[in-house]
């Protein structure tokens, strides 16, 4: 008899409501992107049982990556204001209004946001769970006039990479959207007041909210599409002003849901401490800051716990450029063969590099060694190259090869002191490589040009010495003879290869970026690219990646062409900004925003539309460069600090002062923030001054080129 009540609410609940939710049309909706690159906060957990992270720019919760740090998972997470009733009243504050976010303790994040008109506050507060793959934001709205607001949320997941197949819909008072491989939950501390799914631009919930600023219709989103979710909260900002939102993750919406609810039960602050509480034990596992970093401080803290933040969980060791997709890379259509984002959230063997020794630097040697261990283990191909990227899994995604990318991990093995055999038979197969190839790259150091570049041929000596002494420990005495003598004929060879003595900048040699014949006195011309010019003479492309020559040990500092290209390399590429000086890429570089500040696009030759604008990173190497010289750093430590924005990320690219006027030189662009190459130099600098000289260098190389040891 039992049962006969049961089936009555089980046939009441069936029968019932289901016409108050309506099945959104439209589907799939309006083409998906990702958000712009110039992230000023970058979060997760030090534990590995939690793999989400957050992104933030300066108003709005960007993208979030889950089950791994290759994912992106949603686009955004942001809020809008509005008076109830009224049309076209909804404040959407990435729109309107001014924002500032600071980094509180560890990787929690705070981010204020007030109306332009002074009639409201947000402040958010962001966190990751430890426990769960959980996002909590912590929001106080506060009404400044007196009268009563409403407050919105707008959800906009992209799950697995891919915002063209997601379903959404309302689960328990949950907004829900899943895929065929994952799922997404928010939920709220109190209980929403409406929810609803439709599709980008068709059936959209934020157009409803424009309307008339409240949330009508009451949809779920059962097709396959770009979908986009709101809820409207209870609060007015007046008698009602705060509200916890848990955003949580799983391979399905039961697990999505149970993480966002377990995270909401165990309360903001305890989460927001026991996170804190995790970076400060990590933190107290390194050195202590140098004493050099005083004036950078705060940049210096925050980059330690951005590096670390960079590597996946997942995948211990793989570390990605950047948490971002600047530009085009951000609109997933500019692979025609794969249209899910991949730039910047890749390995790139380089700027492991960058990142593994600013780790040795500051006393991490396991994570540096984890960097290795994923390179020899899950990066490098059967022919002993390693990839331009790979995935964090180690997949190979694009194909270039770089030579100074076989190079730089043979360099971080030696100053690792790994000369085992096991590490040495992999190593070896690399060394044959670097041989096999010869001096001339596929790609540089920037990727979109082949030839003869000093600095990739700098690495590529380095990493034969370092090559050669660990063979030599390893009882392989003709191999490392072999590495030895090609690595004299190389270091040798490189300033009649690479630097001309009848090119317009000066009438004594100076290197080049790079020539295509190691004929440096010829005007031989090649496309620039990035919609650069089509024919530029050899002879007029310098870039600083020269240094790479003294900094690795294979030139002196005062040798006399190194000397000259300094001169001109600052004439032709460096500029002074308030916050201090910093240089180009190279002569005609294109890589960048145009001159109305719109994003960098793939630009037809010689167009000349995009402008690479100035990097913070080459500050960090001429400091490097200037110690060597027996010359104080400082002012480039501060320069490379001075560049991060206000929640401490540095990013690839600061604004050199052409147009777009508003924008303050020196400041960041809409390029890759955080980019971990820009901190990892940060950290290798600070230590560097601190020990008064680059603490990079191997010495095993220096002591064979430039002095007596």
């Amino acid at each position: 008899m039992r049962l006969v009540p049961l089936l009555l609410i089980i046939v009441a609940v069936a029968a019932a409501p289901a016409s108050a939710r309506t099945r959104a049309i439209g589907a799939p909706g309006a083409k998906p992107t990702w958000t712009p690159a110039d992230k000023q906060a970058f979060g997760t957990s030090a534990t590995r049982e939690s793999r989400v992270w957050f992104t933030a720019r300066e108003r709005e919760l960007t993208e979030v990556y889950y089950p791994d740090l290759g994912t992106p998972a949603i686009r955004s997470l942001e809020f809008a204001v509005a008076m109830p009733g009224t049309e076209m009243t909804v404040d959407r504050e990435t729109l309107d209004g001014t924002g500032v976010v600071e980094r509180l303790d560890g990787l929690n994040f705070r981010q204020t946001v007030t109306d332009r008109h002074d009639k409201w506050r947000l402040t958010k507060t962001y966190t990751t769970d430890p426990s769960h793959s959980t996002v909590l934001v912590h929001v106080r709205f506060e009404s400044l006039t007196g009268s009563p607001y409403g407050l919105h949320v707008l959800l906009d997941p992209q799950l697995d990479n891919d915002g063209r197949d997601d379903r959404g819909r309302t689960i328990a008072g949950a907004l829900v959207a899943s895929d065929r491989r994952m799922a997404s939950a928010l939920e709220a501390s109190i209980p929403f007041a409406a929810t609803s799914s439709g599709y980008a631009s068709t059936s959209d919930p934020w157009n409803d909210l424009r309307d008339d600023g409240s949330l009508d219709a009451e949809s779920d989103a059962r097709q396959r599409g770009n979908v986009r979710q709101a809820a409207t909260t209870p609060l007015d900002g007046v008698g009602s002003q705060e509200i916890t939102f848990a955003l949580g993750f799983g391979s399905s919406h039961v697990t999505a849901r149970r993480a966002a609810a377990a995270s909401l039960a165990a309360g903001f602050d305890s989460l927001a401490a026991n996170n804190s509480a995790g970076w400060q034990t990590y933190r107290q596992g390194l050195k202590p800051a140098p004493a050099a970093a005083a004036p950078a401080l705060d940049a210096y803290e925050t980059s330690l716990l951005v590096l670390a933040a960079s590597e996946d969980k997942a995948n211990p060791g793989a570390g990605v450029a950047s948490p971002t997709m600047p530009w085009a890379w951000g609109q997933l259509t500019v692979d025609k063969k794969d249209k899910r984002s991949a730039p910047y959230h890749l390995v790139w063997p380089r700027d492991l590099y960058q990142a593994a020794t600013a780790q040795i630097a500051a006393g991490n040697a396991a994570a540096a060694n984890a960097n290795l261990d994923f390179l020899l283990g899950k990066a490098q191909r059967a022919d002993g190259h390693f990839p331009q990227n790979t995935q964090v899994s180690g997949r190979q995604k694009w194909t270039g090869i770089q030579m100074d990318e076989q190079a730089l991990p043979i360099v971080l093995a030696w100053q690792l002191q790994r000369f085992d055999t096991a590490t040495w038979t992999k190593l070896r197969r690399t060394a044959e490589f670097i041989l096999r190839h010869g001096p001339e790259t596929e790609q540089d150091r920037w990727e979109n040009q082949d030839g003869y570049s000093p600095g990739t041929i700098a690495a590529q000596v380095a990493g034969l010495i370092c090559a050669a002494d660990i063979a030599r420990r390893n009882g392989a005495e003709a191999d490392a003879v072999r590495y030895e003598q090609v690595a004299d004929r190389w270091a040798s060879s490189v300033q009649r290869w690479t630097a001309t003595s009848t090119g317009p900048y000066s009438d004594d040699p100076y290197y080049l970026r790079l020539t295509k014949d190691r004929r440096p006195d010829r005007g031989t011309r090649y496309s620039i690219g990035d919609g650069g010019p089509k024919r530029a003479d050899q002879r007029k492309v310098v870039d600083p990646t020269f240094l790479e020559l003294v900094r690795l040990g294979v030139k002196r500092f005062d040798d006399p062409v190194i000397l000259n290209t300094l001169d001109v390399v600052d004439q032709r590429l460096r500029r002074t900004t308030p916050n201090g000086p910093f240089w180009h890429r190279f002569v005609y570089d294109g890589y960048g925003e145009t001159r109305t500040g719109s994003g960098w696009r793939i630009t037809k030759e010689g167009s000349r539309q995009t402008f690479g604008r100035v990097w913070p990173i080459f500050a960090g190497e001429r400091g490097e460069y200037e110690l060597l010289a027996g010359r104080p750093a400082d002012a480039y430590l501060k320069a490379m600090a001075d560049a991060g924005n206000g929640g401490g990320m540095i990013p690839e690219q600061v604004w050199d002062g052409r147009a777009p006027t508003s924008r303050p030189a020196g400041e960041g662009t809409f390029s890759a923030t955080p980019l971990a190459w820009s901190h990892a130099q940060l950290i290798r600098l600070a230590w560097s001054i601190e020990a008064g000289a680059p603490v990079e260098q191997p010495s095993i190389v220096a002591c064979r080129y430039v002095r007596a040891c």
